[in-house]
């Protein structure tokens, strides 16, 4: 039992960063365009639609709502990210605050908000894309268009399955292995690369508001709550329409704000720089949700809105094939950052829970040219392209969402255990209200879980995580020895002599 809830010393993961191979070339404005890149693109683009159906008017009390709880949560991701500034993000919090098992069980979740997340990501993509060449007079085959894997019983019956007549999202696929390869690159170029992307989805939004202000009818938001609240029954959804289910459900566009803090290693001031990036990733975000939400639902009433293209078909009665063009590259480049990040921010989490002996040695090699771990990369990208090949974009995104949220409730819970248990440790950033602002955080979290997400979904996500446990008792657990860091570095940092430049 010592062992599982053993803790690693703040100290031995400072020095673990100060020592990290990996190349520092990052500022604050890179942070806040990661942070931007994960969130806005395939959520805004693709849930505002269904939200509205689910709440009418009321979609934009929903954005606030899940907002708010990102933005306490996000308040104590910055106060750890600047006081543990080690890529990792709550995996490494985790690990600092709350035990080796905890750490574990919160890495397998964020795969579901990094990993996972970036197959929905890429069909969205492939279906923009595919938008447009047929637009051109392209197609490709039937087969090729989309993910549908048909399945003859249990999935584990492979002798069942039927490859002949699935389909397969081959654009999706070759999407991502194509990031995969810019991500081993280097961190510069991807930054760079990322940044261009987020001025083009950011635009988009842009011009989808101003060309909406002609079409514009107050009259469209009344009723403002048309559909409720939705059902107070745990797990039962929300009762499938209400203001608490599409909270849920536009979660998915909050996404991301913390990619960030998985890549404090590779920032030039990571204390400065760390609490920077996801508050202004967040604060920037939520405004641009609320602001296009209110267009959206101000130019078609709430019943007519076009779930699969909303912002498209919205401002189709201009006829202008400029914004309609913008609108379509925009989502292109929205969907393309969004991928980019969320690849990005899980190499980094496999990363660090290898160089903690909780994954084998070749997770966390770094290559000698590019100082990417691109073996890694690589194999995750690998892994996203076949389940963006086969698996249906509306069996991830709940997954994705809990798989977050469970991270919001551990992040909050650490900030106010450090705070009574080593109030000594300086912070560069300080989380104001602490007890109260993250005890907030996790009841909105668990708000959100509790009655907005169904039982099917805490079923795939407890199931999964077993699997996950697994995994930790058969190597991690064994392999791993957090005691035996934190002694040694400990004794390098009091010593002068051994202290790491």
């Amino acid at each position: 039992m010592r062992r599982l809830f053993a803790t690693t010393s703040i100290d031995a993961m400072r020095a673990q960063g100060r020592d990290s191979k990996l190349r520092r070339a990052l500022r604050a404005r890179d942070l806040i365009a990661v942070g931007l890149g994960t969130m806005i693109g395939g959520g805004i683009f693709t849930t505002i639609g269904p939200g509205v159906r689910l709440a009418g008017p009321a979609i934009i009390i929903a954005f606030l709502l899940a907002g708010l709880a990102s933005f306490f949560a996000a308040l104590s991701y910055a106060e750890l990210g600047a006081m543990v500034p080690i890529a990792g993000s709550a995996y490494t919090y985790a690990y600092a605050t709350l035990g080796q098992l905890i750490a574990w069980i919160i890495g397998f979740a964020l795969l579901f908000e990094y990993g996972i997340s970036a197959a929905p990501v890429a069909q969205q993509f492939s279906s923009a894309f595919q938008g447009a060449l047929t637009s051109a007079g392209i197609a490709l085959p039937h087969w090729a268009q989309t993910s549908n894997f048909t399945l003859h019983g249990p999935w584990w019956a492979f002798w069942q399955w039927d490859f002949a007549h699935s389909q397969y999202d081959v654009i999706g696929g070759s999407f991502v292995l194509l990031l995969s390869v810019l991500l081993c690159i280097g961190i510069r170029e991807t930054a760079s690369t990322n940044n261009v992307f987020v001025v083009l989805k950011i635009s988009a939004l842009v011009v989808f508001v101003i060309a909406g202000i002609s079409l514009f009818h107050p009259a469209n938001l009344s009723p403002f709550v048309p559909q409720g609240w939705g059902s107070l029954r745990p797990f039962s959804g929300g009762g499938g329409k209400g203001v608490i289910p599409a909270a849920a459900l536009v979660f998915f566009s909050y996404i991301g704000f913390d990619t960030a803090t998985t890549t404090a290693e590779e920032c030039r001031n990571p204390q400065r720089d760390v609490p920077v990036g996801v508050m202004g990733a967040l604060g920037i975000g939520t405004i641009i949700y609320c602001v296009v939400a209110v267009m959206l639902v101000g130019i078609v009433p709430w019943q007519k809105v076009d779930e699969n293209a909303a912002l498209a078909s919205a401002i189709a009665p201009l006829h202008n094939p400029f914004v309609s063009w913008t609108i379509t590259m925009g989502v292109i480049a929205g969907t393309t950052s969004v991928a980019l990040a969320s690849l990005l921010g899980q190499t980094r989490i496999f990363y660090v829970m290898s160089r903690d002996q909780m994954l084998p040695p070749f997770v966390s090699r770094i290559h000698p040219r590019f100082k990417t771990p691109a073996l890694m990369t690589m194999i995750t990208g690998f892994g996203v392209a076949v389940l963006t090949l086969i698996v249906p974009l509306n069996q991830l995104l709940n997954l994705v969402n809990i798989g977050t949220l469970a991270a919001f409730i551990v992040v909050c819970s650490g900030v106010i255990f450090l705070r009574y248990k080593r109030p000594d440790i300086p912070r560069p950033f300080r989380s104001p209200f602490v007890p109260v602002f993250p005890a907030i955080g996790i009841v909105l979290s668990l708000t959100l879980v509790v009655f907005g997400l169904s039982r099917d979904t805490l079923i795939w996500f407890a199931g999964s995580l077993t699997v996950g446990l697994i995994i930790y008792f058969a190597y991690g657990f064994r392999k791993s020895r957090p005691d035996r860091l934190s002694v040694a570095t400990e004794g390098e940092l009091t010593n002068p002599a051994n202290a790491p430049t």
